[in-house]
């Protein structure tokens, strides 16, 4: 497929585009197979790395999604920065981050990371899940997620959105979250949503099953390349601009039973994430190890920001944006969840 932000002179290939979702969907194992939730324990800790001496254990096993979101576990796999520290860490593709909360709760993985911040803090103040969050995945960036409309549509303003039928990944989620206050900062009304996982958003574009989608990358820039689809909101503007959307999780019992492997983890995302944000190139060159992108691909297509640190402040603008909107019924103090 060629550069996905290109623009192409005539309607894209559907069965190129249903030939890169496939790819992916094949990618995407289901999370759970292959742990009964024991873990390798070798007593010290993984030896040599500066922070392998006196982990609780060495082995940690993580849930991610293919997607951008989670460049810095595959760049602190990849450059050795989990090693440095002493752990071997495991990673369980999963196609969404809720498909892997039933095994963090019982404890056949050890962290989620890209974990959709509203899924879990949605699920920590129902009580199924006592969360606490490792350290931050990604913020949202421009046009690292973009409501689409096909070419020829008569959609024109966000104010034509108003009843609309728009494809998110999940219902009530980040993705209508976001599109709600940057639609009502703008004083449009809101669309009908419809829940359409990322690889057939194309395709239901196309088939006209939805007026828009609201897709991320890397599915953004082939949505746009395969069917000349127009950007009508950049999902990553105001009011939502630089806003926390996924992180890398664990329970209150793992962070407490293994603080110290928990921070030597922390510490190879950290590197990872400030690694990711002065040199975006080697986020480019890793992503077509985990996601299917293609090397071309990869070079044009919109990151999000990788915090390097978690700011509480940040992360007090999504829970205020969830409680406004009725996806949290009370207050959550989001420090009081963040692992030290």
């Amino acid at each position: 497929m060629p550069t996905p932000r290109g623009r192409a002179g005539s309607t894209g290939s559907t069965g190129r585009l249903i030939a890169f979702a496939t790819a992916l969907v094949l990618a995407v194992a289901a999370c759970g197979g292959g742990s009964d939730g024991s873990h390798s324990d070798d007593g010290g800790g993984g030896g040599g790395g500066r922070g392998g001496k006196g982990l609780e254990r060495s082995s940690v096993t993580v849930a991610a999604l293919p997607l951008t979101d989670s460049a810095a576990l595959y760049l602190a796999r990849d450059r050795g920065l989990f090693e440095k520290e002493g752990l071997d860490v495991r990673i369980q593709p999963v196609q969404q981050s809720i498909q892997a909360l039933p095994a963090l709760s019982k404890g056949q993985v050890d962290v989620i990371a890209s974990a959709n911040y509203v899924t879990f803090l949605q699920a920590h103040e129902k009580g199924t899940l006592d969360l606490r969050i490792l350290a931050e995945g990604a913020r949202v960036a421009p046009h690292m997620m973009d409501v689409l409309v096909p070419e020829d549509s008569d959609i024109r303003s966000v104010a034509d959105l108003k009843g609309k039928k728009v494809a998110v990944n999940i219902l009530n989620n980040i993705q209508s979250l976001t599109l709600n206050a940057v639609l009502g900062q703008q004083g449009a009304g809101r669309p009908e949503y419809r829940q359409i996982a990322f690889p057939q958003m194309g395709v239901a574009l196309e088939k006209g099953q939805v007026d828009a989608v609201h897709a991320v990358e890397p599915f953004d820039s082939a949505i746009q390349k395969e069917l000349n689809a127009r950007v009508l909101v950049d999902g990553g503007s105001a009011p939502v601009e630089a806003i926390p959307i996924s992180g890398y999780v664990t329970t209150g019992d793992y962070a407490a039973k293994n603080p110290r492997t928990a921070a030597a983890f922390r510490r190879a995302i950290t590197e990872a994430a400030e690694l990711a944000t002065r040199d975006q190139d080697a986020v480019r060159e890793e992503l077509p190890e985990y996601t299917k992108v293609t090397a071309d691909q990869a070079e044009s297509i919109r990151l999000p920001d990788y915090p390097a640190t978690s700011d509480v402040s940040q992360l007090r603008r999504l829970t205020a944006l969830m409680k406004e909107q009725g996806l949290l019924k009370k207050d959550i103090d989001p420090g009081t969840l963040l692992v030290e």
